[in-house]
């Protein structure tokens, strides 16, 4: 079994995207391109958005720190720490609106 602090990496990873020109940093924590299951956690600074892209699977978005919004065409979701926000089945993007961090998970399909 492993085991590691989500908030240590949360603090870690804020660090890094405000000293990043892109404004955000990203580690895999678990699972990757072999696995079925992969979870990504995202820093994010205040203002930065990832780009619209399509969904690679089922997914959820944990929000750790700060807060967020998820859009998908017209609608948008809000979430602050400690929500959990489903991504839907289409092209979708994600915005800080302030410095945050999220745990992504995906169940990549077949």
């Amino acid at each position: 079994m492993q085991k590691l602090s989500l908030d240590a990496q949360v603090r870690d990873h804020l660090k890094r995207a405000a000293a990043a020109s892109t404004g955000r940093s990203a580690e895999t924590v678990y699972g990757g391109h072999e696995h079925v299951l992969r979870q990504t956690l995202i820093a994010l600074t205040a203002g930065t958005t990832l780009a619209e892209h399509e969904n690679p699977g089922e997914a959820t978005v944990l929000v750790l720190h700060g807060r967020v919004r998820l859009l998908a065409g017209e609608n948008s979701w809000a979430g602050m720490s400690g929500d959990l926000l489903i991504v839907p089945d289409a092209r979708h993007s994600l915005e800080a609106v302030e410095d945050a961090a999220v745990l992504l998970t995906v169940a990549k399909l077949g």
